[in-house]
This record gives C-alpha cells, structure tokens and sequence, in this order.
C-alpha cells in the first residue's frame, strides 16, 4: 500500500511532527512494508516559523517578548534569504499564543497581541526586505491593538487621554488613533500574513461570536468584545480609511489579521495561498491508496479552511480516499462527510482527564492509526475475495 499521511498539529499538546511519528508507529504496526509518505502540515499557528525556515535552510533568532499575559516570554522568528531577499517569518502563536495563556487566566479582554509588535520590530533590526506572518493558535482578542502598540501607534480617549489597550476589554475606550510615532521602517517592508481566510472581525460569525469561548470569555464577555470590536472597527474606518469590519481574514488570531491590514498595509492571503508555495502536497498523493489527516478537534469549523478539509479536498480532486484522526469529536463533525472526508473518528479510548489525554495523545494516535488501517485491509480483502470468487461490486 501506498499511504499518505498530511497531519496537523493538536494545539497545545502535540505539534505536528509529532502527530506524524506517533502516526506513522501505527501504520508500521500493520504494514511494515507499505509505502509511507509523512507531510507534517502547518496552517500558519505553532510551529509555522520553524517549517517555513527548515524548509528555506534559514535560522531562528530567540528574543524575550511580551507574552499574552503580560508577562516576559522567550520567543523567536526565522530569517532566511532567497534571490537577494531576505525574509522574515513569524508565527503570532510564538508570542501570544493560547498555549502561552495560564488556563485560570484564560480571559480575551485582557491579553495582547503586543509580544507580535515586538517580534516585527526585531525582525526589523535585522535589515530584513520581506516579513512573513502566520496567523493561528491565538489567545488574544485585542483587534491587534496590542501588536499596533508596540510599533509605535498611540490610542487616546474621549479626553485626548493616552489608552493602554491591554485587551480587547479596552478598545471601547478608543477615540483617537495616532501613527506619527509608528516605526518608519515599516514602510520600506512587503508585509504577508497567511490567514484563515473565514475569519472576519465584526458581526454574529465575527471573532468574538466564534472564537471568543474557546480561549475563556462568557456569554457575557462575548457581547462585550463584540461590541468593542465594532467600535474600535469604526475609529479605524472613520480615521485611517481602511474598512476592516467584515473583510475576509480580518478576524484571524482574535482581530490581528484587521490590525496588521490597517496599522502596517499587510496583505492578508488565504493561508494555504501561502503555505502550499512551500509544501506540495498534490505531488505526495498521486497513487496514494489512502490520505490521512489529523486534527485536535473536527467540527462543524473543519470545513471553513481547517487542515483536514483542505486535505480533503486536494485528496479527492484525486480520487483517493480521506480518513481523518482527531483528538476530540464536535458539535456538527458530520458536515465533514459532505466535505471529502471519508471516516472520522477520535482517539479517545475511555473516559479520561484532560491531562491523562494530554500525556496519552501520541500512543493513542497510534492506536487510532493501526485502527483506521484495519478496517481499510478489511476492504482490502472483501474486494480481493470479491475478485477470486468472480463477483462484481
């Protein structure tokens, strides 16, 4: 057998490597000969400045930073040079991720984005001409206000009164935007963020609405980025022109795509615009038997740009079957069946804690793996048997 495998990582717990070893253990279990091709995927949250340089032969570069909290962080970016260019890539995730997020302090009004702005400014000092931003695995809501912040931008009240945005619980305060003091540097830099193209800033299918519980925020709290979001989206049109409310990436990473698209002219792309520039998966899969992907929760969001339904579709404009492994089963995952996944099913093997499935995530993946792959030898043999015996399908 010929079989594919394009994993990506389970957040906070595996990165996707990882998921691709524990993978592959499974599949030697059963087929120690089959033909094994592993495509660790990246989508632009962990782990996108570390492929991204591997694959350029570039170099990381480790700061300290302001992490999400507020609180010092070891960091890093990557450059690397390419026909006389060189380019900086940074992953917002490496300065305020959710995983950087203590779980009793998970709470989008008051973490930042400004650790971002601090990585920008540094991959300035190294002279770089091109900056590469991958969106994803945030654990901030800030609009990118904290991002902005750092680089210079002044935000004032009602009263021509300096703001702090410490999260997205201060934008509402937001009445004045000042640039004067933005580092004039950036205006001498391509700025490109690979973004979830789905995530826009304002409105019910807006950040806050979406995205705001997974990283702490009551119903309540939800109401109130929504509506600070909105207010903050309306200073940036009224004073920059620049409409950021429903445009498309405008909400990846909690608002940072709306942010680095109004403060430093970023471009925001759909992110596998970007990423398949540098991972050819077609080439991977032609004459693959069977695809698999992996992701730490299917649901009902897979479809709008996650990895699995972006394998999917590539797998099946091949023909080839698509099983998908996941960490945990959501709200609505059989919308995957109408969108080129095959079968699902989730590694969980009994009731567990959220750590002991933390702890036990890369034996269970391999244990789903060599599953998923039994019951496709099962097929196997039904169709060979079918063929012996002479009966058609």
């Amino acid at each position: 057998m010929k079989i594919v495998m394009v994993p990506s990582g389970f957040k906070e717990c595996l990165d996707a490597d990882e998921v691709g070893e524990a993978m592959e253990r499974g599949v030697r279990r059963l087929h120690m000969d089959a033909s094994i091709t592993v495509i660790p995927m990246i989508d632009g949250g962990e782990g996108f400045a570390r492929s991204i340089v591997n694959i350029k032969q570039g170099q990381l570069y480790h700061m300290e930073v302001t992490g999400p909290v507020g609180q010092p962080i070891t960091s890093c970016f990557g450059v690397y040079t390419e026909h006389n260019k060189k380019t900086a890539v940074i992953e917002m995730a490496a300065a305020a991720g959710l995983k950087l997020v203590p779980r009793d302090r998970r709470n989008p009004l008051w973490t930042t984005t400004y650790g971002v702005g601090e990585l920008i400014k540094g991959a300035l000092d190294y002279g770089v001409d091109h900056i590469l931003i991958g969106c994803g695995d945030s654990g901030t809501c800030d609009g990118g206000a904290g991002m902005a912040q750092a680089l210079g931008a002044v935000f004032s009240d009602e009263a021509g009164k300096p703001v702090f945005v410490r999260g997205g619980g201060d934008l509402h305060k937001v009445q004045t935007i000042e640039l004067a003091g933005l580092d004039p540097r950036l205006r001498d830099v391509q700025i490109d963020v690979a973004c979830n193209w789905h995530n826009i800033l304002c409105g019910m299918d807006g950040v806050a609405h979406v995205f705001a519980p997974q990283k702490g925020a009551t119903e309540a709290e939800v109401e109130q980025l929504a509506g600070a979001l909105h207010h903050y989206a309306y200073q940036i049109h009224s004073q920059l022109g620049v409409d950021i409310t429903h445009a498309p990436g405008s909400g990846a990473s909690g608002g940072l795509g709306a942010g680095l698209a109004a403060f430093t002219k970023a471009k925001l792309h759909p992110r596998y615009e970007i990423i398949m520039q540098y991972i050819n998966i077609e080439e991977h899969i032609l004459g693959a038997d069977v695809v698999l992907t992996a992701e730490g929760c299917l649901d009902y969001q897979t479809p709008n740009g996650k990895i699995p339904s972006e394998v999917a579709r590539i797998a099946k404009s091949k023909g080839i079957p698509v099983i998908a492994i996941t960490g945990t089963i959501g709200e609505n995952a059989e919308i995957n069946y109408e969108n080129g996944i095959d079968a699902y099913s989730s590694i969980i093997q009994t009731p567990t804690s959220l750590d002991q499935a933390i702890k036990k995530a890369a034996l269970w993946i391999a244990d789903s793996t060599e599953a998923a792959l039994r019951h496709v030898r099962i097929g196997y043999q039904i169709a060979h048997r079918s063929f012996v015996e002479g009966k058609r399908p």
